[in-house]
């Protein structure tokens, strides 16, 4: 039994497809199907049952694929532990990001990259669902977002910073001159959102419905750089956390006045599970970059 067929037999039981887990794992169909065989001929039992439609996992399939990820888990915590070895001076790091976190990240980003530059980085930037996924599959090392409204039990989430969700707008609109805003101000404005499945978007939903409150909405994208780009160019407002907006753009943060406003940065580690090096040093860079240490300023400002 070989670690790679265990990898194949896992792929394809996440997505019980064989043309689409060859796909996933770069290699043919028949090398998928006949590495499977191999693997059922050496436990003399079968895994899948396929018919010209679906695949399923057998009874022994199901046993077989809890063994297989601690397996893959455990090969792959060596694999980290052997390069904090060599002290950064190779592997890789996958961290995620969300949509509206993501901005937050590039100064830190470009410091790992000058002080270590042996180690790749992937940046995945999708949403919290998505990435959260993720990190329980082993394909990213982290997670940076805000904190989700759910509570994940094999996650630990650990505040980077507090911020608020703010409404934005250019300087030349007419709420760019309010000291704050309140829900029911915004009716009479257009606006761009991020789109549905955000976290920005869902924090401001949980306070529209709260206030039973619909917004004049003629556009909604899952870029927050294209978004913040329409409002600068136009008489748009939109809402995003105070941390997403680039410093000198030419737009006005606005605080909502309303109670459930917050958003905590957050990092989500998977518990149990070997945190590399290079996580470490990343997320300290992250903790101490000026974007960071901004906003707790700012965020101790507020509530002051």
């Amino acid at each position: 039994m070989e670690l790679r067929q265990l990898k194949y037999f896992v792929k394809l039981a996440e997505l019980l497809n064989y043309s689409e887990a060859a796909k996933a794992l770069y290699i043919s169909q028949s090398t998928l199907s006949q590495q499977i065989k191999q693997l059922e001929n050496e436990l003399n039992c079968q895994l899948l049952e396929r018919n010209s439609h679906t695949v399923t996992l057998t009874d022994n399939g199901k046993v077989l694929l809890d063994e297989a990820m601690k397996t893959i888990d455990h090969a792959n915590a060596c694999i980290d532990r052997i390069n904090d070895v060599r002290n950064l001076q190779s592997g890789t790091l996958n961290i995620g990001a969300t949509y509206t976190f993501s901005p937050i990240i590039s100064e830190s980003v470009l410091q790992f990259m000058k002080k270590y530059p042996h180690i790749k980085l992937n940046i995945f930037c999708k949403s919290m669902e998505e990435l959260i996924v993720m990190l329980q599959r082993q394909e990213v090392d982290f997670v940076l977002s805000y904190k989700p409204d759910g509570h994940y039990e094999n996650i630990d989430s650990h505040v980077l910073f507090e911020n608020k969700l703010c409404v934005v707008v250019n300087n030349e609109h007419p709420l760019a001159r309010k000291e704050s805003v309140t829900p029911m101000e915004l009716q009479k404005y257009k606006f761009a959102l991020p789109s549905k499945g955000m976290q920005a978007r869902n924090t401001l939903d949980a306070i529209l419905d709260e206030k039973d409150i619909e917004l004049n909405i003629s556009l909604e994208i899952n870029d927050i750089s294209i978004l913040l780009g329409l409002v600068q160019k136009s008489s748009l407002a939109t809402f995003v956390s105070r941390a997403s907006i680039p410093e000198h753009c030419n737009l006005a943060a606005i605080p909502l006045d309303s109670s459930n406003c917050e958003m905590e940065g957050c990092v989500h580690l998977a518990k149990g599970r070997y945190v590399k090096k290079a996580t470490k040093e990343f997320i300290e860079m992250l903790t101490e970059t000026d974007s960071i240490i901004m906003m707790r300023h700012k965020w101790f400002e507020d509530i002051h």
